[in-house]
């Protein structure tokens, strides 16, 4: 008789539900949300499972892929599917998520979404801390205009290179405003600093792959665009979001 599992991670712990063909639940377990702990947990069943569905999350792109890689039929769910699968539930814990998992294994009613391969991810995390210390300088930036403005100092256009003697030339003299500038000006070059080394970072990756480099020959495209791009999954890496009907 064939087996199937649901799969419902949290940060700690990942709640598992096995059925059989029928529906019936074979059985339960709460493991670490760890792959080697679900391999484990899966290798000591007296039962072997047909599919393994996991939903799509923070974690699951490493649960996934660690488990694949040990031999188990797991498949990643497109999360938006499930939620919709489970919509009917009176009530929602991660142990009746893990049980509506595995029932959908068994019917066939899943989307199975790719997973992105551990350098797409690398490049993603890169591109993603750039723009979040690129945000927190400008953040900085506004902060320091908004706090001159309130005693009607206005920094007016400025270029990166140009905006901390600008601020310096305004302060000039104010002992309080001196303290709180030196603060914010220190804390913004520390952040240019990091973006420029992420920046230099990303260029470099982007000589070195093929399709982001065609594409920063098309006027206006950049280092950024072009892996953005790249980063996503095409072709045969991609696997189409399909539904599987069993029957």
């Amino acid at each position: 008789m064939e087996h199937y599992a649901g799969i419902d991670v949290s940060l700690e712990s990942a709640s598992i539900c096995v059925v059989d063909a029928s529906g019936r639940v074979v059985r339960e377990a709460k493991v670490a949300s760890d792959p080697e702990a679900l391999i484990v947990w899966f290798g000591g069943l007296e039962v072997s499972v047909t599919r393994i569905g996991l939903e799509a999350g923070p974690l699951s792109q490493w649960l996934y892929a660690g488990m694949r890689k040990a031999g188990l039929s797991v498949e990643l769910l497109e999360t938006r599917h499930v939620r919709n699968a489970f919509k009917t539930m009176p009530v929602k814990t991660d142990r009746t998520d893990a049980r509506g998992i595995a029932q959908l294994m068994r019917l066939g009613w899943f989307r199975s979404v790719h997973c992105k391969s551990l350098p797409a991810q690398e490049l993603r995390a890169i591109l993603t801390a750039r723009k979040l210390v690129q945000t927190k300088r400008h953040d900085l930036e506004m902060s320091i205009r908004g706090i001159l403005r309130g005693f009607g100092l206005k920094v007016g256009q400025t270029t990166p290179r140009s905006f901390e003697a600008r601020v310096r030339e305004l302060i000039d003299g104010h002992a309080t405003l001196l303290v709180v500038a030196d603060a914010l000006l220190s804390a913004r070059a520390v952040l240019a600093e990091q973006l420029g080394k992420l920046q230099k970072r990303l260029v470099s990756l982007a000589r070195q792959d093929t399709r982001a480099r065609l594409l920063m020959s098309t006027p206006g495209v950049g280092v950024v665009v072009a892996l953005t791009y790249a980063a996503i999954p095409h072709g045969s890496e991609a696997r189409r979001p399909q539904a599987h009907i069993s029957g």
